[in-house]
């Protein structure tokens, strides 16, 4: 890669990386070691094509496309030898924000299966619209719709009274 070129992919990596983080750890459900690593697969892997990337209308939107076919493409493989737990580890607050609040919505997401997780976070975190969330995930926005509904009714299930708690607050 020539030199110019690798300076703005070094610069376009610095400022999206702690925006993939975000989505990435909203992917795993708040498993921050696998988010560290999709987020370093899609960089990986948008070094290599950057030359294209570039060009792209919204690189940024391509990231973020990359970030999530990664994440369904590791769900869909299964190869890991790790286990995910139910329990959350404790950690100190260091954001200062509602650690309950963000817990319980990270516990009802990793309930979600993977699509429909990738679905809200695509649909409401990165607040995109039926369209591009389908063009992202390679599937037509009646499915979008459908798992949109779908994963919504069950958080509402999963959350039941406690979104009522969190809401007022």
């Amino acid at each position: 890669m020539r030199r110019g070129r690798a300076d703005e992919y070094a610069e376009f990596a610095a400022a999206r990386a702690a925006h993939l983080y975000r989505s990435a750890c909203l992917l795993t459900a708040g498993d921050t070691h696998h988010a560290e690593d999709l987020v370093q697969e899609t960089l990986g892997r948008l070094y290599v094509s950057w030359h294209r990337v570039s060009r792209a209308g919204n690189p940024a939107a391509y990231a973020q496309t990359v970030l999530t076919r990664t994440f369904l493409a590791h769900k869909r493989r299964r190869s890991s030898t790790e286990r995910t737990t139910d329990v959350l580890p404790e950690r100190a607050d260091t954001a200062g924000g509602d650690t309950s609040l963000r817990l319980t919505l990270l516990e009802a997401l990793a309930r979600l299966p993977a699509k429909d997780r990738a679905v809200v976070v695509l649909r409401y975190w990165e607040d995109r619209s039926i369209q591009e969330t389908a063009d992202a995930l390679h599937v037509s926005s009646a499915a979008v719709r459908t798992r949109c509904v779908r994963a919504l009714a069950r958080l509402r299930e999963l959350l039941g009274e406690d979104l009522a708690e969190y809401a007022a607050a």
